[in-house]
């Protein structure tokens, strides 16, 4: 490792593990997160398609407004007390709005109103923000994308994308008609239609010149605007005063090295890219002659950061893979864009707040913030926020210390987590997030994700085992964690091998530590995939020594939902593996699950019934198992989140109970005592919505219980990992 990418990793697990103490600098937490859907109008189904893409504030920095595309509105929330956000409802805009910015009183909303691609139009409405009425509107000429207001808030431009059909020779530009820009006068919020003026941009980009695609478009205090045409790899300086074109440069590229670029189900910190186009989307001014783009890529690049340009074109700063490989430290990297444009920069977002100006840097696909100091010069990342499901937007409301972000992914039909709108404030405390991150091996980040299981160390107090499932499929691991840090760090990583090769077909969701250093690894089966239900012997070198199927009598009546956790009770020839099953398999009466035994030295198999509690909606399973004193302790939980979620307990059940009797007949059942709920910490514990997968739970050798959450490899959720220790009663 060299001088300079030891000083990297040394900065990476500062930055990550220094907690700040009461009177530090001030830092951004979340303070609040406000699900989109309760604002759909009476007559829509509480499960419509609802997103917060744009967002704004009222010039009192009470009212947030969002654009929701799917719903065809804005949306509005009372933020008079940031903590507690309230619906403001609903305006139906009559097509698609695309953006929206707000000023005295009134949110001036850019509407697609296209009849198809090859016909693109739109018009820029007025809404009276307190009637909640439209006042206004005016033609556009074309489909809108951005919109932005000058700092005296006088002038105003739109983006005027007509943006390309991807179904269309394969999505190749040009595509006609060409896409312009609109800029336009405001006066006390409205608009005068007769201002508005059209500024052409064929013939500039060296890609496709006849056809831009304008995405994003920023003021400076010049009133000189920063376009950036995404597709065309090209960003133009607009003399707002004249409607004019001062200058242009490409985006350029970038070399990229230290990234993960196979979607394979692992994670690989050290492949390269070369001449990856930037592709800018948002852009924000830093001051009158830097600006910022987010390299989000959306045509034949995204090079996965940013870059800081003057006005002439000259890079000041290139961020290469440096936030991607920030985001790696923290469990957020999404395995499955590999292949495509990593976490995907996309939004942005610059304000001052007190004596500190800052950036907000918006991961669509790692649902990350990154909060940036702007020096002058390098900048510093000082944090990283946790953010709902692919963050869009956001604004910065500095005179209340708050900044909030606009998540669009609803996935309210398939019973996961709806769009969000998620509010911070900046003040003295300490970091809520990260509550786990990880260190360096050889100069990379150590890649974790999907955590499903936990286990002690044994001997050693405040460390732990720690597992991924089938999200790294190709790279099953088994991780070591020092929990005596805050946030915890991952220090090791021990992937599981068969025949010397990283094994396959493992679905691993609880482990077990052996005295002698062996583990024993319980993999969730999933036969359709040619994934066996079985458990592993593994020895310290993290080689399978053996694997044990289940029996004709368990297999028989197999499901998806099998084994998701295992744990050791007693010693020697009396030593048993006690594994749970997470849901009813078919020869289980509806509302009992199964905990089964394997006694590795008669092999011997048995169980045991174990009653579920009852919930309204969703369903009702078992995600771990963990033996401490005389006692198992066993994770229930149903598999909803947010505002939906009910069941998220630790059961204990007294190992006398524990008396297995032969597979294939009658099993004894249970009982079970609640030992700790889980709802309330995972409700105010970084301030967001209820997490579904609360999957791992064991004891350190001190006796010390912890807790973790599986963040499914960010594939359709938040990638928020939380781990915490847990304060259990003295009688539990």
């Amino acid at each position: 490792m060299t001088i300079s990418s030891r000083k990297a990793a040394l900065a990476a697990v500062l930055l990550a593990s220094v907690a700040f103490p009461a009177a530090a600098e001030p830092v951004f937490n979340r303070i609040a997160s406000f699900p989109v859907a309760q604002n759909l109008p009476d007559d829509k189904d509480k499960l419509s398609v609802s997103s917060a893409e744009i967002i704004t504030a009222t010039d009192d920095g009470n009212t947030l407004i969002y654009s929701d595309s799917p719903l065809g509105a804005i949306g509005f929330i009372d933020i008079t007390d940031a903590k507690a956000p309230k619906a403001g409802g609903a305006v139906m805009m009559d097509g698609e709005p695309t953006s929206v910015t707000s000023s005295a009183g009134k949110a001036l909303v850019a509407v697609n109103t296209s009849e198809s691609k090859a016909k693109p139009s739109g018009r820029l409405a007025i809404v009276d923000v307190a009637t909640r009425k439209i006042e206004s509107t005016c033609d556009l000429g074309g489909q809108p994308d951005s919109i932005a207001l000058n700092k005296d808030k006088t002038l105003g431009a739109i983006a005027i994308e007509n943006e390309r059909d991807e179904e269309v020779n394969d999505g190749k530009i040009p595509q006609m008609p060409a896409g312009d820009l609109v800029v336009f006068q405001v006066r006390n919020g409205t608009v005068d239609c007769g201002t508005i003026k059209h500024v052409a941009l064929t013939g500039l980009a060296g890609v496709a010149p006849e056809d831009p695609e304008p995405e994003f478009v920023a003021f400076n205090g010049l009133n000189e605007i920063a376009l950036t045409l995404q597709e065309n790899n090209e960003i133009v300086i607009i003399d707002a005063n004249t409607a004019a074109v001062k200058t242009h440069f490409s985006a350029g590229s970038v070399d990229l090295t230290g990234i993960d670029t196979k979607r394979d189900g692992a994670l690989k910190f050290s492949g390269e890219s070369k001449g990856v186009l930037r592709e800018p989307d948002a852009v924000k001014w830093l001051d009158d002659n830097r600006l910022l783009v987010a390299n989000e890529g959306d045509y034949q690049g995204g090079s996965r950061g940013f870059t800081i340009f003057d006005k002439t074109g000259k890079i000041l700063y290139e961020s290469g893979a440096s936030f991607e490989r920030a985001v790696a430290h923290i469990g957020h990297y999404p395995e499955s864009r590999s292949g495509s444009k990593g976490v995907e920069p996309e939004g942005l977002e610059a304000a001052k707040f007190g004596d500190e100006q800052y950036f907000f840097l918006l991961a669509e696909r790692a649902s990350v913030v990154g909060v940036y100091k702007d020096t002058g010069a390098d900048p510093e990342l000082v944090q990283l926020l946790p953010s709902g499901i692919s963050p869009e937007g956001a604004i910065a409301i500095p005179a209340r210390n708050l900044l909030a972000t606009a998540n669009e992914l609803d996935l309210g039909k398939d019973g996961g987590a709806r769009s969000h709108v998620m509010i911070y404030e900046r003040s003295e405390g300490e970091k809520a997030y990260p509550q786990i991150v990880s260190a360096d091996k050889d100069g990379n980040p150590i890649g974790f994700a999907a955590l499903s299981g936990l286990a002690a160390v044994p001997g050693k107090p405040g460390m732990l085992y720690a597992v991924s499932d089938s999200v790294l499929g190709s790279q099953p691991t088994i991780y070591t964690i020092d929990a005596s840090k805050k946030p915890a760090v991952i220090t090791e990583a021990l992937v599981v091998r068969r025949d010397g090769a990283p094994a396959q077909k493992l679905d691993i969701e609880g482990i077990a530590a052996a005295a002698d250093g062996s583990f024993w690894l319980a993999s969730e089966g999933y036969s359709e995939r040619l994934v066996p239900h079985a458990l592993y012997n593994v020895n310290a070198k993290g080689d399978i020594k053996a694997e044990i199927a289940l029996p004709k009598e368990l297999a028989a009546n197999e499901i998806r939902y099998g084994f998701e956790g295992v744990t050791i009770v007693g010693t020697g020839d009396d030593t048993t593996l006690w594994m749970a099953v997470q849901r009813e398999w078919g020869d289980d009466e509806k509302g009992f699950v199964k905990l089964v035994s394997y006694n590795p030295k008669r092999k011997e198999w048995g169980a045991v019934r174990y009653p579920l509690d009852k919930t309204e909606s969703g369903w009702v399973g078992l995600s771990e198992i963990s033996a401490q004193g005389d006692s198992v302790y066993i994770i229930e939980r149903d598999n909803l989140v947010g505002d939906a979620a009910r069941l998220k307990k630790l059961y204990k059940v007294a190992i006398s109970e524990l008396k297995p009797a032969k597979l294939g007949g009658a099993l004894p059942v249970v009982k079970k005592t609640e030992a700790h709920d889980f709802l309330g910490e995972l409700k105010t514990a970084t301030n967001g919505y209820v997490l579904d997968k609360l999957e791992g739970f064991t004891f350190d050798a001190s006796g010390k219980p912890y807790a973790v959450t599986d963040n499914d490899g960010v594939s359709d959720s938040s990638g928020e990992t939380l781990f915490f220790p847990v304060e259990l009663n003295a009688t539990n």
